[in-house]
């Protein structure tokens, strides 16, 4: 795996892109806000940049969040509930233990106790849903749906020195031996490439599916083990 030893580093989110990213989120939280409710965004915020700061994250950062949002602002004309869709962006990782596979769970319920009585049940409700269809254990039939799940993926369309550089990310948030991280990555990314699309939405089909076919074909060959003597 020569080809691993010396990744193109992924670029780090400077404090004041941090300072940008707060006050969107503030922005985007306070316009939704019931009548009438505590405004509590900054500190939301500020429990939110711990959360991705954790020293176990690799991948889940600040760096996918702050992706995930640059993403989003490619497609949010075409959303019907755009501000669902981004609170829900801002929240889907909020929760990352690795080795368990109930995170999205865990983070749709961190959002469900943040927003409990401040934001609109409805609204709740639907960022909730959102935030658990990126299990992708689920084939979303709802456009919205679709394209968190796709703007979920859409790292796997990277240039190939930043696809390496999440990948290698990715591995080291993984809890076990290596061997384990190897084959449940394998079944993963195969099964990415047995659907008829990776990406759901047209847009991100047309924009990422060819690059990150041919990206998680060339990795696939990567982790695949040495033929013994």
């Amino acid at each position: 795996m020569n080809d691993l030893q010396n990744p193109e580093p992924r670029p780090r989110t400077s404090a004041a892109e941090l300072d940008a990213l707060g006050e969107r989120f503030a922005d985007r939280w306070r316009r939704n806000l019931l009548s009438g409710a505590e405004d509590r965004a900054q500190s939301i915020w500020r429990a939110l940049v711990a959360h991705y700061a954790e020293p176990h994250r690799h991948y889940h950062d600040s760096r996918h969040l702050a992706h995930c949002i640059g993403q989003f602002d490619l497609i949010a004309d075409l959303l019907a509930e755009p501000d669902q869709v981004e609170i829900a962006l801002w929240f889907h990782d909020v929760i990352i233990e690795p080795g368990r596979s109930d995170n999205e769970q865990r983070s749709a319920d961190y959002f469900r106790n943040a927003a409990d009585a401040v934001l609109p049940p409805e609204f709740i409700r639907g960022v909730v849903d959102l935030i658990l269809y990126t299990t992708h254990r689920t084939t979303p039939t709802d456009p919205d749906h679709r394209f968190i799940c796709d703007i979920d993926l859409s790292s796997f369309g990277s240039p190939w020195e930043l696809f390496m550089a999440n990948s290698l990310a990715i591995e080291a948030e993984f809890p076990g031996p290596r061997e384990e991280y190897v084959r449940r990555e394998i079944a993963f990314l195969e099964a990415l490439l047995r659907r008829p699309r990776i990406f759901m939405s047209d847009f991100f089909h047309d924009r990422c599916e060819a690059k990150a076919r041919d990206n998680i074909r060339r990795f696939l060959q990567l982790l695949a083990p040495a033929p013994r003597p």
